[in-house]
């Protein structure tokens, strides 16, 4: 089975930079076809997609969260990560990997807290 674990930490000073690492086991990153997503759900908001590192390096990213949103990945230790730079109050969410669909995303880590806060 498919299992996906956040790490990071829980705090970022506003105007910092955010980072961090999905760490998935029981199933390659790069397995043809697979795809692998970055969520984020503020407190009280619902579910918001932030981007996706496809099995071949290609990036997705949310339109609006684009321009300060990078996703990388590491083969070498089966891990895809997310980088926020400039992050303010309102980047304050659980944050979530998940995979392995373009759409369909079956398998989910618990979720990490992180709070932008000085």
């Amino acid at each position: 089975q498919v299992r996906l674990q956040e790490s990071g930490p829980g705090l970022v000073q506003p105007s910092q930079t955010l980072s961090l690492t999905c760490t998935v086991s029981g199933g390659s990153i790069t397995t043809s076809s697979t795809y692998w997503h970055w969520i984020r759900q503020p407190p009280g908001k619902g579910l918001e997609w932030m981007g996706a590192i496809g099995y071949d390096d290609t990036t997705y990213y949310n339109p609006s969260l684009k321009n300060h949103t990078s996703i990388s990945r590491d083969t070498s230790k089966n891990q895809f990560s997310l980088q926020r730079t400039s992050v303010i109050p309102e980047d304050t969410a659980v944050y979530y990997c998940a995979g392995p669909g373009l759409v369909d995303m079956a398998y989910w880590g618990k979720g990490t807290q992180v709070t932008v806060s000085s």
